[in-house]
Parts: C-alpha cells; structure tokens; sequence
C-alpha cells in the first residue's frame, strides 16, 4: 500500500499488528510503574533552572519498552523523554513512560503512561494507559475505545458551553499567557490539571477543549489518534497539524475549535 508520494504506507491490518504489539509495551511499562506508586522513591530533578521531576518508573519504564521494540522491531526508532529522542525514516515509537510525573509523585492517579506510533512522523496508533486504575484508551484503524467502550467526543458548538482543560498555567509564557486568558474568560469551566487524561475525557465526550503550551511530540503523539478516532480534532494554535508539538489545541467540535482559534488569536 502506497501514498500519493509513493511512499509505502501502512494498512488497517498492519496497524491492527502494531497497535497489539502496543499493548505488549503498555503492559510492560505498567508492571513496572504499578508497584512504584505511592512509594517512597527517590525524586531526581532534570532541569537545574527549575523543578523537573523524573522517577525510576520513568526511565525503568521506558527502557523496558525500549527492550521490547529493540527486540521485536530493531529497524523502528524512539523518540522517548528518558533515554533519547530519534526520528526514523519510516517508523518511530514515540514514548513518553510516566506523562504526568508531578501528579505521580503527589500520590494522584491523573497520569498514564503514552506510546505513539509515528509513520514518516505523523500519529498513527496512540494508547494512553493507567495501570493502576485499570484504564487503557486506545486509538487506532478501527476507532478510540477506553477498553471495550467506543470513544465518541460530544457536540459543543460555543465557547460559552464549553469545559476547558489545561495542564498547568506555568505552560504559557509571554504572550501565550495572553492569548490563552482569552479563551478561558469565555468558557463555562475551566479547570487545571490532568495531563495527558484531559485528551482523554476529551475523546470520551466529557470535556470539550484541551489548550496547551511548550508540549513535546512525547507529550502529545499518543493522544493525537484517541481524539482523532473519536471524532475530534487536535492543531497547533495555527490550525496546522499537531504532531511537531509547541502549542497545542484539542477540541470535540471543529465548531468550538475553531472559537477559540479565534479567540487565541484576539
């Protein structure tokens, strides 16, 4: 199978294959991230400037994944946040082992371990798992589903009617700050926190914009099919593809999203 560039291009039973083999990585990522939470481990800060915290279930996580696609697929590269970031020419694994790292260190159940697959860099099959609580949402060629569940996002067509999620504040800075401050003076609700499981409520039809800033492609490749597959839409803040990260905008409906493309840019 072959795009318009000639490029091969992988097919609905190929990505079936991949994505099964993602849960393999899911399962092993969990089993090592399970029984450290909620423990007294070690916290290691990764940026001097300010407080970037990283866990042995972090880099154990990932190298465990990093174990199996080296075995299974050895021509697949990774782009992981623990280990090292590579780009392959067909197909790269994009991990990032413990999104939400700062809410699994307090002890909080509102983070999941991410595993993206990129062909020729775009998303191709996402999965965002929490194994302590048992939940794994999954996008791929045959929709978004939490476990058995199909994902379906809701309708939202205004500003006004909508629940906005955003990680943290201290994500924008300058004149994102600004433009975001637009957006969440017009919504419903807005609320902070969640990471990676705002996408996700998202997909599920319970929150209508996710708005974020300084994202990396680890930070958001996963969730890019979740939404997609539930009939959502995930840009940057230029309504272009989302999959080179920076700042990112993740609605339910094109109609909200397009809102506050509006709003974001005054």
């Amino acid at each position: 199978m072959a795009g318009n560039d000639g490029r091969p291009r992988l097919s609905d039973a190929e990505a079936r294959d991949l994505l099964a083999f993602a849960h393999t990585l899911a399962d092993a990522a969990g089993a090592v991230i399970k029984p450290l939470f909620r423990s007294a481990g070690v916290i290691d800060n990764k940026r001097a400037a300010d407080f970037d915290p990283v866990t042995a279930a972090d880099r154990d996580a990932e190298s465990a994944m990093r174990d199996l696609i080296a075995a299974r697929y050895p021509d697949h590269a990774v782009y992981g946040e623990e280990h090292g970031a590579e780009w392959g020419e067909r197909f790269t694994w994009v991990l990032d082992p413990l999104d939400g790292t700062r809410s699994f260190i307090g002890g909080f159940p509102t983070w999941g371990t991410l595993i993206g697959l990129a062909e020729y860099r775009r998303p191709v099959i996402g999965i965002m798992d929490q194994p302590v609580t048992g939940e794994r949402f999954t996008g791929g060629p045959d929709g978004a589903f939490l476990g058995d569940l199909r994902l379906k996002v809701r309708p939202c067509r205004r500003l006004e009617d909508a629940v906005l999620y955003a990680t943290t504040p201290d994500m924008f800075k300058g004149e994102d700050m600004a433009a975001f401050r637009r957006v969440e003076q017009q919504v419903k609700l807005r609320r902070f926190g969640g990471d990676c499981y705002a996408y996700c409520m998202l997909a599920h039809g319970l929150v209508d914009l996710v708005v974020e800033a300084s994202m990396q492609p680890y930070d958001i490749h996963a969730l890019i099919p979740i939404v997609e597959q539930a009939g959502g839409i995930v840009t940057n803040w230029e309504g272009e593809p989302a999959w080179q990260a920076g700042r990112i905008l993740a609605a339910g409906d094109r109609r909200v999203h397009q809102a506050a493309l509006d709003a974001l840019h005054g």
